[in-house]
């Protein structure tokens, strides 16, 4: 599996995708809203990009819930994470339980679409970043911790592994790293404390995958992140985290500091990224594929299949379980709609 994740155009694959999807170096797809009609729709064009590439691939998508949430026309409405108090607190369960058959739910009806993961929990502290706030569990480390756990275990439920973003925390930044180039100026103790639910998940060993900040912190290196040696070596090695790391989209803001595409791509593999995302701009995808000194000395990472789909849940059989329908009457706002 090549270490690169990128984009698909529409609806359907268009003809040039089918020799992209095959290259050596693509490893991954991202689907995003303009990908979706209908979720027959969404299932044909799975099927036809598995096909096609002709090998494994990890399918993604970035299904957090709230606004976050790329399909929507006959899916459950998943919640912003910051909503789940107030939803527990109407419905009169648990936080934690609430949180963990949502996690379930979000990742139950992505699988059962084949596709592989959905790019959650966000497990930044809500602080001064738009781009994050309700996206996130809530201001405080501990309070994170403990409903990002339950969110997880409930992905795990379903059978889909997670994905912690953003280490080591871009709440506290209000730069977007989409649009611009975030630098936390805060101190070594405060971006340690964001850093705090990563570590805790990755000692409960619930951390599959994780994907760093666009953002500079300069108290500790001068790169972004998800380039920084120093922030992926710490990852490995004083985190002890030994599962999937992928770049945020390289195509942000945020990575312009590192140069050229293939020279983002390459800074990212050699701090430790085990894949690369590139979306929204199909000449970059080119631009980066007709170049191969960026992949020299890569070998393909044994942890992305690790990521790749087990389950065989039914569509049908998923909405028709006690799980599904207990969830559905304490919480009526999340019924699918056509």
């Amino acid at each position: 599996m090549g270490p690169l994740m990128l984009d698909l155009n529409s609806t359907q694959l268009q003809a040039d995708e089918h020799k992209l999807l095959q290259h050596p170096a693509v490893g991954g797809v991202i689907f995003f809203t303009r990908n979706f009609e209908s979720r027959s729709q969404l299932i044909s064009l799975i099927s036809e990009v598995r096909a096609a590439a002709n090998k494994p691939l990890i399918l993604a998508v970035d299904h957090e819930g709230g606004r976050v949430q790329r399909f929507r026309s006959g899916f459950s409405a998943i919640p912003a994470m910051a909503d789940i108090p107030v939803l527990a607190a109407d419905c009169g369960w648990n936080e934690k339980r609430l949180a963990r058959e949502l996690g379930w739910l979000m990742a139950a009806e992505v699988l059962a679409c084949d596709i592989d993961i959905s790019f959650a929990p966000v497990l930044d502290l809500n602080g001064i970043s738009e781009v994050i706030g309700n996206r996130s569990f809530g201001t405080t480390s501990e309070r994170v911790i403990d409903l990002a756990d339950a969110f997880i275990e409930g992905m795990h439920d379903a059978g889909m592994k997670c994905t912690g973003k953003h280490y080591p925390g871009h709440g506290s930044v209000a730069a977007d790293s989409h649009i611009a180039i975030p630098v936390d100026e805060r101190s070594k103790a405060c971006v340690e404390n964001d850093e705090q639910v990563f570590r805790e998940l990755i000692d409960a060993n619930q951390i599959d995958a994780i994907m760093p900040a666009h953002v500079i912190y300069p108290e500790f290196d001068d790169k972004p992140a998800g380039f920084s040696k120093f922030w992926l070596d710490r990852l490995r090695q004083d985190l002890s985290f030994e599962g999937v790391i992928f770049s945020d989209d390289l195509a942000m803001k945020g990575a312009e500091p590192m140069g050229s595409y293939p020279q983002r791509a390459q800074a990212a593999l050699n701090a430790g990224c085990d894949m690369v995302l590139l979306c929204n701009d199909r000449e970059g995808v080119n631009e980066l594929l007709a170049n191969t000194a960026w992949r020299n000395g890569f070998e393909d990472s044994q942890r992305i299949k690790t990521l790749l789909n087990s389950t065989t849940t039914e569509w049908d059989y998923l909405h028709s379980c006690e799980r599904y329908t207990q969830l559905l009457s304490a919480i009526p706002s999340i019924a699918i709609k056509e």
